[in-house]
């Protein structure tokens, strides 16, 4: 398997892809409308070598954490994650996370945060964002709410309401 960079004739298979994942469409148009938007930071894909089918796609588009004091940070946001069905628990997903945050890390990204299953992303360094002092602006369980550094020292004094670009909201 080869993970790389998204790339335009890439569309349909990444819509199929996230709409078989997902069991319906609404992934699927996020990721359209993000890439319509210029919302996505990085889109990877995982390529299998030997049918060159799209196995697995992961966005990363700019989230923006508003201080008590009324100051900024930006980071980035994982949304969404999606396996093809038949592939799934291959590790496909870690590996993509892996290489997302590798190279956002070259870039200077300093931190990311997910919405997302708690028993899943702790295993690729996601914890607890309110262990960072970090909320999401939409009500939400708190183990489902977690960030990671990407850089050292990413998510130092990094605290307040983190948001997403509109297009996940209006999915």
């Amino acid at each position: 398997m080869a993970i790389r960079e998204e790339q335009p004739g890439d569309v349909e298979a990444i819509r199929a892809l996230n709409a078989a994942a997902f069991e319906g469409d609404d992934e699927a148009r996020l990721v359209d409308a993000l890439r319509a938007g210029g919302g996505l930071s990085l889109s990877l894909v995982a390529v299998d070598d030997g049918t060159g089918a799209i196995v697995g796609h992961v966005a990363f588009s700019p989230v923006v954490v508003t201080r008590p004091d009324g100051t900024c940070a930006t980071g980035v946001g994982l949304a969404p994650m999606a396996v093809a069905p038949d592939r799934q628990r291959a590790g496909i997903g870690g590996a993509l996370i892996a290489e997302g945050a590798r190279r956002l890390a070259a870039r200077g990204v300093p931190f990311c945060v997910v919405v997302g299953h708690p028993a899943y992303y702790p295993r690729h360094g996601f914890a607890r964002a309110s262990a960072h002092g970090l909320r999401w602006e939409h009500e939400a369980p708190d183990v489902v709410v977690m960030a990671r550094a990407l850089v050292p020292g990413g998510l130092d004094g990094v605290t307040g309401v983190f948001r997403y670009r509109p297009e996940l909201d209006a999915v």
